[in-house]
């Protein structure tokens, strides 16, 4: 498959354009509220310490996207495409966040739902979440768009101590015929 995977994507709730290193402010001006990640395993990603390290990171993975309002323009969030944890012919979904004024609405949905179909329009056969097991909230927005929970974990290493990461996935089959088709 083609590495970096950062397309142009868009609807109307949403922008999703490639992240580049100049987007370092306008995303921390989202991610430093500290109640986005506090049902997370990286609960401190709010500070600015931590949230730089993340961005790095996501910077270097080539698939990093940010997320803008697209009736605003504002910068509302951020997803990622990756394949390290993944089986072959498969491409991950993550590291997605949301400013809270855009939670509990259909940003999240269009989001994953332009990036779901990229994948498989560009030939991915599966696409798997992985999530904080303890993650409540993005384990219900994924089950909400069709993922199903598989018998995959994974324990990650962080500063905060162990953090165990269940795995979700959506095939090309039922993303065609689910709910974000």
């Amino acid at each position: 498959m083609i590495t970096p995977i950062q397309p142009h994507l868009s609807d109307e709730r949403v922008r999703m354009r490639p992240m580049v290193a100049d987007d370092f402010d306008a995303l921390f001006a989202v991610a430093a509220d500290p109640e986005i990640w506090a049902i997370h395993p990286m609960r401190d990603r709010w500070q600015e310490p931590v949230f730089r390290a993340f961005f790095a990171d996501c910077l270097a993975s080539n698939g990093s996207l940010i997320i803008h309002d697209a009736a605003t323009d504002a910068v509302i969030g951020h997803s990622r495409y990756d394949t390290h944890y993944c089986e072959p012919d498969e491409l991950e979904i993550g590291w997605t966040f949301l400013a809270r004024s855009h939670w509990g609405s259909t940003y999240n949905w269009s989001a994953k739902r332009l990036m779901l179909a990229h994948a498989f329009a560009t030939g991915w056969d599966r696409v798997i979440f992985r999530i904080g097991e303890t993650n409540l909230r993005s384990r219900r927005a994924i089950e909400k768009i069709g993922a199903v929970l598989t018998d995959r974990i994974q324990i990650a290493e962080t500063t905060l101590g162990s953090a165990v990461h269940v795995t979700y996935r959506i095939d090309r089959d039922a993303f065609a015929s689910g709910p974000l088709s």
